[in-house]
């Protein structure tokens, strides 16, 4: 058993259950010291892991890392991901409408700003409000810092329709933000999207952009692939996805048939996509047509 990845999927799982560390720890009868070490990768006995699965209502084969994980949270998905992008040496994704690790430190301040006037609306709820957008915006900044460290690979397929209605609605989409909140995260958006525009005109090494101007996709899925392994992730939450939003089912799977459905998808999208200077001029005339006043 790969104790180091069993670890990280129970992190994960944590906090994709809402549990406290020292919850999870009194139910099993051990310290949340040693919980954390389990986390870190120490041995961890076969019916220690049957009984967290049981805790954290996931099948012991999930929590082992054999067939597919689920998750219903966009916290324990988020942190998932920043694991898998820990060895990751390519990014295939399909319909952003932004790459996240590419975006600005603008893109931050509007999501913190949106997660702090939501919290302001929370009345008694606000510190926990509070601490659940410091764990989010904590764990997408460590994604950003070791994508500077390890710059993998990414290309990146984004579709006309949800472009627009990004802009349209901006950064943390149809939450409900004051006027000043909203007006800022329309602006960053539009940014963003320029910012996109760009890369495509300027192709850097190892960053793609695609637009896709006629079809759309019908979900979002990213493949990441290290020098071992290819993981699949299909992902209906973004990463400006605020608390309370509709839930959904995150699919996390390493099985070849998945990788390789998901991949012939993305491989006939990147044909078709529009490219280079070409599709930087139809995305700016989309940002022209979604301009903030």
């Amino acid at each position: 058993m790969r104790f180091t990845e069993i670890g990280q999927q129970l992190r994960a799982y944590r906090l994709e259950s809402g549990l406290r560390a020292e919850e999870i720890a009194a139910r099993l009868g051990v310290s949340r010291a040693a919980l954390y070490r389990y986390e870190k990768g120490e041995v961890i006995k076969l019916d220690t892991i049957k009984r967290l699965a049981e805790l954290l209502k996931i099948s012991p084969l999930s929590l082992l890392g054999i067939g597919v994980e689920y998750y219903h949270r966009p916290i324990g998905c988020f942190e998932r991901i920043r694991q898998i992008e820990e060895t990751t040496d390519q990014i295939l994704q399909v319909d952003g409408p932004v790459s996240y690790l590419v975006t600005s430190e603008s893109y931050d301040a509007a999501l913190a700003a949106a997660l702090e006037d939501l919290a302001e609306q929370a009345g008694t709820d606000r510190a926990q409000m509070r601490a659940s957008a410091d764990q989010t915006l904590g764990i997408l900044a460590a994604r950003k810092r070791m994508y500077g460290v390890r710059k993998p690979t990414i290309i990146c397929m984004i579709s006309a329709g949800r472009l627009a209605r990004f802009l349209e609605s901006g950064v943390a989409g149809t939450a409900t933000l004051s006027e000043r909140t909203r007006r800022l995260c329309r602006q960053v958006a539009a940014a963003e999207a320029l910012n996109i525009a760009g890369l495509m005109e300027a192709e850097p090494m190892g960053l793609q952009f695609g637009l896709l101007a006629t079809t759309e996709p019908t979900g979002n899925f990213k493949i990441l692939r290290a020098r071992d392994r290819a993981t699949l992730v299909v992902n209906p939450f973004r990463p400006d996805t605020m608390p309370g939003a509709p839930t959904g089912v995150v699919m996390v799977t390493a099985a070849d048939e998945a990788i390789a459905a998901h991949q012939r998808v993305a491989e006939g999208l990147w044909k078709e996509a529009m490219k280079g200077a070409t599709a930087a001029a139809r995305l700016r005339e989309i940002v022209a047509a979604h301009r903030v006043a």
